[in-house]
């Protein structure tokens, strides 16, 4: 049904922007993202940019998860987003089965200094079928008005003696059995090692198992900050950005504790069969420009995936507020980090989430 309704949504907004593209010669673009924060940032430093200077109307359509409702519409046939927002095991796997438009990478800006593309983005950013945008991170937050003592690490986050009350979780098994292994003494460096192994499955399920009848399951990135605010939690896993929007634009007593963050990108891909492709190409050209992408950070505290973009990173559109220490890239962020094992879950993303399932009916 969720899905039913996702592409329903994006067959309406195709047809409220087609009004809008016939005095544009049909050019448009739809674009499916995650919404919430995370969708005003790409409004306001993408979208009203890109129309302005080209006249090409954007429609934004929002899912849980993009890569979702792309793969069912490439398979039926029935095609009407041209750019979707993905994360990354999602965008290469959509490619190999052949669901996405290559992009040529020579179609992507120099930076502002003549330097190409392909060197100017960060390692990974450039993919056969997708483009980088952001640098994210998932992270554990708290609300502050829930404890005397402030935690501070992931493993507190399974502590419940020390830090009762509930815990949000996202549904699914990619980043919460990396926190798991995490939490239960593995070091970042070789989360990925252990859990290429049985008994390392066995052991993330193992820690899980100690908070299962504590746990709130979350889908969409907007829960958790909800969640906490509301009291329905204490500690909740998040997208780094979120929390920083719940914080700092809406004054919620929510904060970050950054040991033990995943950290990930999420590009832009273009579904097979686009209805606009060739003004999807140059939106993705457009959006992922040096000064776009710096521009973007002034509305969410994720980082730009383009190395000339970090020096354009100022301050958040309060006019007060200094980005940089917010950004899951910062150097204080990162010290107890661990990078997403893309390739990793690409491999054994059915395998894990089957199991994922299993063991929550149990």
């Amino acid at each position: 049904m969720k899905i039913k309704s996702i592409l329903m949504a994006s067959a309406l907004a195709g047809v409220a922007g087609a009004a809008l593209a016939e005095s544009h010669g049909g050019q448009e673009v739809v674009m499916m993202s995650w919404g919430g924060a995370y969708g005003k940032s790409q409004e306001e430093a993408y979208n009203k940019p890109f129309t302005a200077e080209t006249g090409i109307p954007v429609t934004m359509v929002d899912a849980d998860n993009p890569a979702t409702p792309l793969k069912a519409q490439v398979e039926a046939g029935n095609v009407s987003i041209d750019v979707a927002d993905v994360e990354f095991s999602d965008a290469v796997r959509l490619c190999d089965e052949g669901l996405l438009e290559e992009i040529d990478p020579s179609i992507l800006p120099p930076a502002p200094d003549g330097t190409p593309a392909a060197e100017d983005f960060i390692d990974g950013a450039i993919q056969d079928c997708a483009v980088a945008n952001i640098v994210w991170s998932t992270v554990m937050a708290y609300n502050a008005d829930a404890f005397t003592t402030a935690p501070d690490s992931i493993d507190d986050f399974f502590n419940l003696d020390e830090f009762p009350g509930k815990r949000g979780l996202r549904k699914t098994a990619k980043a919460t059995l990396e926190m798991a292994l995490m939490a239960d003494g593995v070091p970042a460096g070789e989360v990925y090692d252990v859990l290429e192994t049985e008994e390392g499955i066995d052991r993330a399920f193992a820690k899980l198992d100690t908070i299962k009848d504590s746990i709130v399951w979350w889908e969409a990135g907007a829960q958790p900050p909800q969640l906490l605010a509301d009291g329905e939690v204490t500690m909740s896993t998040a997208y780094n950005g979120r929390i920083f929007n719940a914080a700092v634009a809406e004054g919620q007593p929510l904060e970050i504790v950054w040991d033990g963050q995943i950290l990930d990108f999420d590009l832009f891909v273009i579904p097979k069969g686009a209805p606009h492709k060739d003004a999807a190409m140059q939106y993705i050209a457009f959006a992922t420009d040096t000064q776009r992408l710096a521009d973007q950070a002034k509305w969410i505290s994720y980082g730009p995936a383009r190395k000339s973009s970090g020096a354009l990173v100022g301050l958040y559109q309060d006019g007060k507020t200094e980005m940089a220490p917010h950004m899951p890239t910062a150097a204080a962020n990162l010290e107890n980090a661990l990078v997403n094992n893309f390739e990793f879950w690409v491999d054994m993303d059915a395998e894990l989430n089957e199991r994922f399932n299993a063991w929550l009916a149990q």
